[in-house]
């Protein structure tokens, strides 16, 4: 019983191999699945300041594709990326028997829009919202904090790879 078990096991091994042998063989591969995407521009303008750290990311993600220029300035991109928002908010989202906080609401929001060089709207103003649940202690304060902080970087990496594949889908700036 126990060697039958074992060869069943065996085979269910060899044929998972063999499924995703043949998957990778013939050059499947998810869009975007290496982390680059086919940007309909060669150059786009960020309009962030530079002590931004959305822009800092946004701008390290689309160079690390390597198919896109990040300009200093507005003048001979083909795409700008305007940004009409950014906002952080943190609401009370329970709280326990004694009335003390004891869930925050995180939210982080942005909103943008993409014209071309000569200032038609590419993309129409967008926004994206993202909200996490933080529980909170009030005698671990200082990791509530790291935790608080360390939620809104997730976030903004969240933000960041949407932004970049709403970009990709677009239309062309040419």
């Amino acid at each position: 019983m126990r060697a039958l078990i074992t060869k069943r096991a065996a085979l269910r091994a060899a044929a998972a191999l063999l499924i995703a042998g043949t998957a990778a063989g013939c050059g499947f591969q998810l869009r975007g699945a290496n982390g680059s995407y086919t940007m309909p521009f060669q150059s786009i303008y960020l309009g962030l300041p530079d002590t931004s750290a959305l822009g800092v990311e946004l701008k390290r993600n689309l160079r690390a594709g390597g198919q896109v220029v990040v300009t200093d300035t507005a003048d001979g991109a083909q795409a700008q990326f305007v940004l009409l928002g950014e906002v952080r908010n943190k609401s009370i989202l329970s709280l326990n028997s004694l009335g003390r906080v004891r869930e925050y609401l995180l939210s982080y929001t942005v909103s943008y829009t993409v014209r071309d060089a000569k200032g038609a709207v590419l993309v129409a103003p967008t926004e994206i919202s993202l909200r996490r649940n933080m529980a909170f202690d009030e005698t671990q304060v200082l990791a509530k904090e790291s935790e608080e902080a360390l939620l809104y970087r997730d976030m903004q990496a969240d933000l960041v790879q949407q932004i970049i594949r709403r970009l990709a889908a677009m239309k062309n700036a040419g």
